[in-house]
């Protein structure tokens, strides 16, 4: 279990070192907030260590593959994670798990297992957020800067319609940030009224 620190090293090296500045959410500060939130999850979950230790490693990993593109970057993340799981000696076994749990994440998500919904969920946790308006606008300048979006009003009707398919997985996050999820889709739907 002593490998995680020096994989993160490297693996926030790669993020910092080849990330397009034009990815403007999923970018550095995105990937740390996903460990952020992981490693809150894992205080209140009942997880064994190892299992625990493999969610941390995920977290690290899931968005790499946006440094070689935006497409299929979940299934380039998890090729990603094997070479940089292999550098640093982990079994066949633990990589096929990270590997899971990053596939997880690519929408919609359909996780597996308890330690997929937890990515999942920690992956979109700042749906349910306050911080939500500022990180979702990084969001809109990225798919506009990649001509995916090309004005508010669409980017607000996909928005609802993206609120309003996701589903939170574990308990925490349907209890607490299922809410403000909610009261973002009435507030977006007037903006598009408006």
């Amino acid at each position: 279990m002593k490998g995680y620190l020096k994989l993160r090293r490297k693996a926030l090296g790669i993020l910092k070192s080849r990330l397009s500045e034009k990815l403007y959410y999923h970018n550095m500060e995105h990937t740390l907030d996903v460990i952020h939130v992981v490693n809150q999850y894992i205080k209140r979950t009942p997880l064994k260590k190892h299992d625990a230790y493999l969610l941390r490693i995920a977290a690290v990993l899931h968005d790499l593959g946006f440094t070689e593109s935006n497409e299929e970057h979940e299934e380039k993340s998890a090729e990603m994670a094997e070479e940089l799981m292999i550098e640093y000696g982990f079994s066949k076994k633990d990589i096929k798990i990270v590997q899971g749990l990053i596939r997880a994440t690519r929408i919609p998500q359909t996780p597996q297992n308890e330690l997929e919904k937890i990515i999942c969920d920690a992956d979109l946790d700042y749906l349910g957020r306050n911080d939500f308006y500022e990180i979702s606008h990084r969001l809109f300048l990225e798919l506009k800067g990649a001509s995916i979006i090309s004005n508010k009003k669409d980017w607000n009707k996909a928005q609802v319609k993206f609120l309003e398919a996701h589903k939170y997985h574990t308990q925490f996050a349907i209890k607490n940030r299922q809410p403000k999820k909610e009261l973002r889709i009435s507030e977006i739907k007037k903006l598009i009224l408006d």
